[in-house]
């Protein structure tokens, strides 16, 4: 059959009558079936002589037939000359499916109406699939309007796909700003050039830079402001296509809280000097006793020989005065030596805010705890909010007593911390570090607040004797005892209100 030629009826008639993928018939213009091909029988379960006659309304859903939709649909095909939609249809059995239904009118060659042909397709299962889909797609959203970390899905070009609501936050871009652009334009310039080389080297070498490995680079925002991220990329492959999810976290406030934890370092040094005063009192005292006492016996050894005269008193006398210069200038190097200790003067003690206090020592004392697998609690009284303290002095306090808690569980199973706070009856306020440590030997507990005192292999063992000395200067108490159901709890006290110096 040449192109053009006219299909002749009976050709055209076997070609209905043998389609079973669709139900295709014919109504008269009264709505009455006239014709039943074999993909009819078989969605509609119906044979030829059970609808031949009969008015088409009977595969309408009973919804349908109550709201007279059989007729409404008739007269928009005589108005339009063709109707299609998406509907339900019903089976023999009183089932219903989903249908893809297309009516067409049927005209003679003067234009006389003689009828309507119907088309319908059995798209329940698509439907179905489609509404998984949209499920799927759905669930996915929630995923990525939720997920903490900023989440980019590109393909093999570097086309971003998706992007999630905290990557919008991270990067200052609508989801439909970037999608369809290529993820270059979330990078420095330097980085950007490369980048495609890079994905394509992936694909022609399968050498892994970064792919399931993680890596810090620098993003940059939209307002071209560039920040620290940790990088981590995820590859999956569907029907031949390669795609690639980024999980980016940002490192902004974690290299703030680095440079913040350098400065309060920097600032607990200077306080730990002024601590280790209360423990070198002694000391001290004792050395300046010496040449002091020198002095003295020196004087009134010159006073004596100034009454008994002579050459030979002379002569002793000058000896006795030069002692006595020298032991002066020693006492006087102490001084500077102690007065250079403590060149940044006294401390001063204000109302702080005490969970705010703990906050901050906290995220200092833990930077780095997570990723050792150690699991930080807070059981922070809700009725006490301030204490008069020295903010980076009890600040010192806490980072150590963390960070040595963070060191007792350390290879064990079960690594926990908890910071608590409660209120005592005395205007006094006791905050506590608990572990899940092997907790404390009984030879160690005994001298654990002295100065040298340590369980540490490279520890000087001052840490707590400064902490003692903090806390005792603020008219509190320290203590340690054993957890109940293992490790070690230290609680030490703070006052609530200003008090005499």
């Amino acid at each position: 059959m040449a192109i053009g030629d006219t299909v002749d009826p009976e050709t055209l008639a076997l070609f209905v009558e043998g389609a079973t993928d669709r139900a295709m018939f014919v109504l008269d213009t009264e709505g009455r079936i006239r014709s039943w091909n074999a993909g009819a029988e078989i969605l509609f379960g119906y044979r030829p002589d059970a609808v031949i006659g009969q008015s088409g309304e009977k595969l309408y859903s009973l919804q349908d037939r109550g709201a007279a939709k059989p007729d409404a649909d008739m007269a928009k095909v005589r108005a339009r000359g063709r109707l299609r939609e998406n509907t339900w249809r019903v089976r023999q059995d009183g089932s219903e499916f989903f249908a893809d239904v297309a009516i067409t009118a049927i005209h003679s060659a003067n234009g006389t109406l003689r009828g309507f042909g119907q088309m319908i397709y059995d798209i329940t299962g698509r439907q179905a699939a489609a509404a998984a889909l949209a499920r799927s797609e759905l669930h996915l959203r929630s995923i990525l309007a939720t997920v903490p970390d900023a989440m980019i899905v590109i393909d093999e070009r570097g086309i971003i796909l998706s992007f999630s609501s905290a990557a919008e936050r991270l990067f200052g871009y609508s989801e439909a700003e970037v999608v369809g652009a290529n993820v270059e334009i979330l990078m420095p310039p330097s980085d950007a050039a490369r980048h495609d080389r890079y994905i394509a080297h992936y694909r022609e070498t399968g050498e892994r830079r970064i792919i399931g490995i993680g890596r810090i680079v620098v993003g940059q925002r939209r307002d071209g402001t560039e920040f620290p991220m940790k990088l981590s990329v995820g590859e999956a492959n569907s029907d031949e296509h390669r795609i690639f999810t980024g999980f980016i976290h940002d490192l902004t406030e974690q290299q703030h809280a680095e440079l913040r934890l350098k400065e309060l370092q920097s600032e607990l040094i200077h306080v730990s000097r002024l601590s280790a005063m209360g423990t070198m009192a002694s000391t001290l005292a004792h050395e300046l006793n010496q040449p002091l006492t020198a002095i003295a016996n020196y004087l009134e050894a010159g006073r004596e020989l100034l009454d008994a005269g002579g050459a030979e008193a002379a002569t002793l006398l000058r000896e006795a005065i030069e002692e006595s210069t020298s032991e002066a200038l020693r006492a006087g190097k102490i001084v500077r030596r102690l007065r250079d200790f403590v060149a940044r003067g006294e401390v001063e003690r204000r109302v702080e805010d005490l969970p705010r206090l703990i906050d901050e020592a906290s995220r200092l004392a833990l930077i780095g705890a997570r990723e050792r697998g150690v699991r930080a609690f807070f059981e922070l009284a809700p009725d006490i909010t301030t204490v008069t303290v020295d903010r980076v002095q009890i600040q010192q306090v806490l980072v150590n007593l963390i960070r040595n808690a963070i060191d007792a569980v350390a290879g064990q199973e079960v690594r926990d911390i908890t910071i608590s706070t409660c209120a005592l009856d005395n205007a006094m306020v006791e905050v506590s570090v608990a572990d899940t440590g092997p907790g404390l030997s009984p030879d160690i507990a005994a001298r654990l607040f002295q100065a040298f005192a340590t369980t540490k292999p490279a520890g000087m063992g001052l840490g707590l004797s400064i902490c003692r000395t903090i806390v005792e200067a603020h008219r509190g108490h320290i203590r340690a005892e054993p957890r109940p159901t293992g490790g070690t709890v230290f609680r030490f006290t703070l006052p609530v209100e200003e008090f005499a110096a």
